[in-house]
């Protein structure tokens, strides 16, 4: 890739960015660098960039985009209980891997929610991106309600939605989200060794 493409994708993105964009996408890197720390400042950063994304999404008519920052907010809230409600015993939620039947469960609902989402955007939206804007709403769908869950596996999908969102963004103009999306990959990368490493570590206290 053109290092010099980047740079000056970058700075256009700069040039174009609204206050409300620059908000957003401040407050949407904290929440996955809180997330990677497994600090539970990765739900109030989040809520803030996810209501702000609502707006932004609807007006770039990324429509299913929009329904999922809509689903963030609400998947914050849980989360955020969740985190702070672990079970009885135990000091706060493990990070653990996926079961056969969790790894089941996470592909049917992907498999389930693109289909709904790509039949929905056709038939009843004007998006000019439906199977784009449906790939990464069902994948972050899922990787959402994973990272709540704390399973190591959440880091896989969303490794997947920032790969496809880069080009989406980009594409719909939101440079510099597009840019924000393609720190996201590095920093869910980073997340997915901190959060292995975790699980381990768990795992290896239990069976001691």
């Amino acid at each position: 890739m053109d290092i010099q493409w980047l740079i000056d994708g970058f700075a256009q993105g700069l040039a174009e960015m609204t206050w409300l964009e620059a908000i957003a996408v401040f407050f949407g890197i904290a929440s996955v660098f809180y997330s990677m720390r497994e600090n539970i400042l990765v739900y109030p950063t989040g809520i803030i960039s996810t209501l702000i994304y609502v707006w932004i999404c609807l007006q770039y008519k990324l429509y299913a985009d929009m329904g999922i920052n809509a689903y963030y907010f609400s998947m914050s809230i849980f989360g955020w209980y969740v985190w702070t409600h672990p079970q009885e015993g135990k000091a706060e939620l493990p990070v653990t891997w996926l079961k056969a039947r969790g790894w089941a469960i996470s592909l049917g609902i992907f498999v389930v929610s693109y289909i709904l989402l790509v039949f929905v955007l056709v038939n009843f939206t004007d998006s000019d991106v439906p199977y784009w804007d449906s790939f990464t709403t069902a994948s972050a769908f899922v990787g959402m309600w994973l990272m709540a869950k704390k399973k190591v596996e959440n880091w896989i999908f969303w490794i997947i939605t920032d790969l496809v969102a880069v080009p989406l963004y980009f594409y719909k103009g939101l440079v510099l989200t597009s840019f924000q999306y393609l720190f996201f990959t590095v920093l869910a990368i980073i997340g997915l060794i901190a959060w292995i490493k975790s699980a381990r570590k768990y795992s290896f206290n239990v069976n001691d």
